[in-house]
């Protein structure tokens, strides 16, 4: 693996560790990609938590939060992303394709804890950490701008 990660090195990770059984709640993808950032080095836990608050913030737009309240729109926003680039594209050039996953309360949660957990395992120490993009719903001004 790369010494950073890059956009491409995000989401091929993201479908290197996919389950092919369902996976309803992301817990078997953040297990495994856990277990493999818990064994890189740190700049790829870094690049990772870069990348996936970039992703989760580029979701952050007033056409996808159909009613949702903070946390569940954000864990319906990991969920896009644990379900992979494609998905993830799809949703940002046609924001209906984000509707399924809001009316079915599809969450992926366990996502978000991956950069701290594989931190630890590194490190032994919990991390304070701050990325450059906040993922926290209505964190991206422009995505809820009239």
């Amino acid at each position: 693996m790369l010494a950073v990660m890059d956009e491409d090195a995000f989401w091929q990770l993201i479908e290197d560790c996919r389950p092919r059984k369902p996976d309803p709640d992301a817990e078997i993808l953040a297990a495994t990609l856990t277990e493999r950032l818990g064994q890189c080095p740190l700049a790829q836990v870094i690049g990772f938590a870069e990348q996936l608050s970039w992703a989760l913030y580029r979701l952050d737009r007033k056409e996808h939060a159909h009613d949702l309240g903070g946390d569940a729109f954000l864990y319906t926003r990991a969920a896009i992303v644990a379900a992979g680039r494609t998905e993830f594209d799809s949703v940002l050039q046609d924001p209906s394709a984000f509707t399924p996953y809001a009316a079915n309360l599809i969450w992926a949660e366990p996502l978000l804890y991956v950069p701290d957990l594989a931190y630890r395992r590194i490190t032994g120490e919990d991390w304070d950490r701050d990325t450059r993009y906040s993922y926290e719903s209505g964190s991206n001004i422009e995505g809820w701008a009239d």
